[in-house]
């Protein structure tokens, strides 16, 4: 990483010496996510969560064929000492699989420091050069990678994931990679690349080829992925229908399919097989510009069949190595949001296990207080059975073993 990042900053520092019409752009935000949240668990005491994330972005294009990217987040945290390694809920920074090498963090404390409630944590997240060609634009260092149409539940987007259950979803984790799109007609490319592991180990990378078209006003991709020594084959469609937006969006993985198996690979208290599918397909809807609805139903093959096994499949390579992160197979996700004036909105969202039944809930109203300043304040509801005799390890549902959260965010962009 430190030779990529020295390679930028030459490069940087030459099309600064021979560049006069170089536009150079600074930004960020500083938000702050203020969290109190009671455990499933009986006998339990609520605790909070305050997290501060202060995010610099930089970038310059010496020429409309060349730009450069640079990102860094500073992210004090204030919790519980037990929650700096068994946190419930996923606020802050999200770590990624996909990196040459990265900086240390948290910055405090250090392995050799105890811990306590302070924790101080800091992420370059994004050091990169585009270059465009007349034949393709490429892309080199650590970006975004992001891929999928649904809503709530992207199955082909397994390198950097959000879980639904996250607070902020604004930038995507970067990665580090190497990336070249091509374009195809007027709105198709097919768009390749090599996304790094840790040291260029090959069984922590990925290499994947994606290709995307519009035919008969509906987009269409097809995506062939190879992460961490697994397979995926996916593919996407979007189109209007009705003046509704259509979408489904597949994948189907196939572990390990170039090694030779071993007669100790599965659980033996798993119910679902290793190759798995994922699938969503919804539906959205746009009332009059105030009102905007979905509705999506996702499949994850990867899930248990019984309540009993929600926790089995946890050492299959679903959930270490493909994303997965759902413990059941079929799901349930409407949602909305609503202009009450033009200042403040009101959005719901919902996840329901059909087979649990279990239900969680997510409301929250959010005030434009000026043109760059934002509060929200909301929660995540969790309704279902609850774990048996207060065991982590015998849920009765899915959603009724996760806590209740309730939050408070307020946002400034610069």
């Amino acid at each position: 990483m430190r030779k990529i990042l020295h390679l930028i900053t030459c490069l940087m520092i030459a099309s600064f010496a021979g560049s006069t019409n170089a536009e150079l752009k600074i930004g960020g935000y500083y938000k702050n996510f203020s969290t109190a949240f009671n455990s499933p668990f009986p006998d339990t005491p609520m605790m909070g969560v305050v997290v501060n994330r202060l995010r610099l972005n930089l970038s310059y294009a010496p020429a409309d064929s060349l730009s450069f990217d640079f990102a860094y987040d500073f992210t004090p945290r204030v919790q519980d000492p037990l929650l700096f390694s068994q946190s419930p809920i996923a606020v802050g920074i999200a770590s990624s699989r996909y990196r040459v090498a990265d900086i240390h963090s948290p910055l405090y404390p250090r392995k050799d420091e105890q811990v306590g409630s302070v924790g101080i944590y800091h992420n370059l997240d994004r050091a990169s050069v585009q270059f465009s060609t007349d034949f393709a634009d490429f892309s080199i260092g650590r970006d975004a990678i992001a891929w999928g149409s649904a809503r709530i539940i992207n199955p082909t987007d397994i390198i950097a994931p959000y879980t639904y259950d996250q607070l902020d979803t604004e930038d995507r984790v970067g990665v580090d990679t190497f990336r070249v799109r091509i374009p195809i007609g007027v709105m198709g490319e097919v768009d390749t690349g090599y996304i790094v592991g840790n040291k260029f180990n090959l069984d922590k990378s990925a290499l994947f080829l994606r290709t995307q078209l519009n035919a008969i006003e509906t987009d269409f991709s097809i995506l062939l992925l190879e992460f961490q020594r697994d397979l995926l084959v996916g593919f996407d469609i979007a189109r209007g229908i009705g003046g509704a937006g259509f979408w489904i969006e597949t994948a189907y993985v196939f572990p390990e399919p170039f090694v030779v198996p071993q007669a100790s690979i599965g659980s033996i208290n798993s119910d679902t097989p290793n190759n798995y599918l994922r699938t969503s397909v919804g539906f959205d809807y746009s009332f009059g510009g105030k009102t905007y609805t979905f509705i999506e139903y996702h499949f994850n093959g990867a899930g248990a069949k019984k309540t009993e096994n929600l926790l089995a499949n946890l050492d299959k390579p679903a959930y270490t190595r493909g994303g997965v992160h759902l413990l059941g197979v079929h799901y349930l996700a409407p949602g909305f949001t609503h202009s009450l004036t033009p200042l403040v909105s009101f959005s719901g969202q919902l996840l329901f296990n059909l087979f649990d039944p279990s239900t969680w809930i997510a409301p929250q109203i959010t005030y434009n207080v000026a043109e760059d300043i934002h509060l929200s304040i909301g929660g995540f509801l969790s309704i279902g059975k609850r774990p048996k005799n207060g065991d982590s390890t015998q849920f009765q549902s899915e959603f009724g073993s996760y806590p209740n959260l309730f939050f408070s965010s307020f946002r400034v962009y610069f």
